[in-house]
């Protein structure tokens, strides 16, 4: 028992959501750190980043790979099918995203934001960034405490402390994300107020859409499979496309790299002892 009783009694949609709650707290605690100093100490922030990006990559293979290819099994389709096609469809679902939903990554200037062209202040487009790649993690938290409610997992990999494993991992690798939107803000001038809310606000949709995942593969059990590659997919593309090339911005490659290795060993770890 990694929780008490009473949170395994609860239904799997509420546990969802306290999931998806406390990866949002801990995006608001990074961002709680612009009340403290509003320098940023870029090679600590691009060792978190990498730290971000190797937890979503060891999350991605033994958190929802892992389960979706062991369920498909247990449904009597082939092991390898719903992995790959939920796998790609989460990583064209968020280059689709990626495409249209306007958004400025973190390090760059507003001329070079993403998405259909906008006037939406850059405060606001770094937040959308941010928000754009919670999407997944809350869903890869909530489909996996539905699919541990479900029990369709011979293996037993879909269980309840997976998806606390889970959620706390993303929890943790969400800190430096909340740090990475509040404190640039606060350097440009954005009062301190105002740069903790920006940050913060970036996981308010983990919450929301842990328990769309959660309440979707409860409802619908033969997607579970799909789903949870789906995610899975998703976080890779956000790992790859955003997390690293952000983490290297700022010439401190090695240190980054080192800190994505420690990452995947962390949530690695995390799976295993506690899934």
């Amino acid at each position: 028992m990694i929780l008490p009783d009473w949170f395994y009694a609860l239904n799997p949609i509420m546990q969802a959501l306290l999931g998806g709650l406390f990866t949002w707290g801990l995006t608001a605690l990074g961002a709680g750190l612009v009340f403290l100093t509003k320098k940023v100490n870029y090679t600590l922030l691009d060792s978190m980043m990498g730290f971000a990006a190797g937890v979503m990559i060891a999350a991605s293979v033994w958190s929802l790979i892992i389960p979706s290819i062991d369920m498909a099994e247990a449904q009597g389709v082939l092991s390898w099918m719903p992995a790959v096609i939920g796998f790609l469809s989460g990583g064209i679902f968020l280059r689709i995203c990626d495409q249209y939903l306007p958004h400025l990554h973190l390090g760059l200037p507003k001329s070079e934001a993403e998405g259909i062209p906008t006037s939406w202040r850059r405060s606001t487009l770094l937040v959308l960034a941010i928000t754009l790649h919670n999407i997944p993690e809350g869903l890869a938290v909530g489909v996996l405490f539905g699919a541990a409610a479900t029990g369709v997992d011979p293996t037993g990999t879909a269980t309840v402390a997976a998806a606390i494993a889970l959620a706390l991992g993303i929890g943790i690798q969400n800190f430096p994300e909340g740090m990475a939107v509040s404190m640039p803000l606060r350097r440009e001038g954005v009062p301190v107020g105002k740069s903790f809310w920006y940050g913060q606000l970036s996981g308010v949709v983990e919450p929301v859409s842990a328990v769309i995942g959660a309440a979707a593969v409860i409802f619908v059990q033969p997607i579970l499979p799909y789903a949870l590659a789906f995610a899975a997919g998703a976080m890779i593309y956000v790992v790859i496309e955003e997390l690293i090339p952000e983490s290297q911005q700022h010439g401190n490659t090695d240190i980054a790299t080192l800190g994505t290795m420690v990452g995947f060993c962390v949530m690695m770890v995390l799976d295993v002892a506690l899934g």
